[in-house]
């Protein structure tokens, strides 16, 4: 199957994850954000999340696939003061998705271009039986 991938997530967050419960976690990487816009959230829609950094994104890597839920990208203004005169503006863009937990995963292969175009792989779900 190949979904967009989300990479650099902290491992608390895929472990707070694999409980099951829905989640909604804000996001300000630009890698992150650039493959986010290019996904409309349904509840067949699969996003991969993993830990390692998208430089070192490689086949046989280990993640979580989850459902999209919903997302949401937009724009903050920040404003710094210092010293009474001096200020500083600044935007930060980021997005907030909502996510449930589908499955564990491994990546096949990797399809990504470069900085301002999505990460997406190929992955494998992992199946897991119990014997009743």
């Amino acid at each position: 199957m190949r979904c967009a991938a989300l990479t650099s997530i902290s491992p608390e967050v895929i472990r707070d994850l694999r409980s099951g419960r829905p989640r909604t976690i804000e996001l300000q990487s630009t890698h992150n954000i650039v493959t986010l816009a290019g996904v409309e959230p349904g509840p067949d829609v699969h996003i991969f999340m993993t830990s390692i950094d998208t430089e070192d994104l490689s086949p046989g890597d280990s993640g979580i696939c989850v459902f999209l839920i919903s997302s949401a990208i937009s724009m903050k203004r920040i404003v710094e003061y210092s010293q009474g005169s001096y200020y500083e503006e600044r935007e930060r863009m980021s997005a907030r998705i909502q996510v449930k937990y589908c499955a564990s995963s491994l990546v096949k292969e990797v399809f990504h271009e470069g900085l301002c175009s999505p990460t997406q792989v190929e992955v494998l779900k992992s199946a897991c039986y119990h014997a009743g």
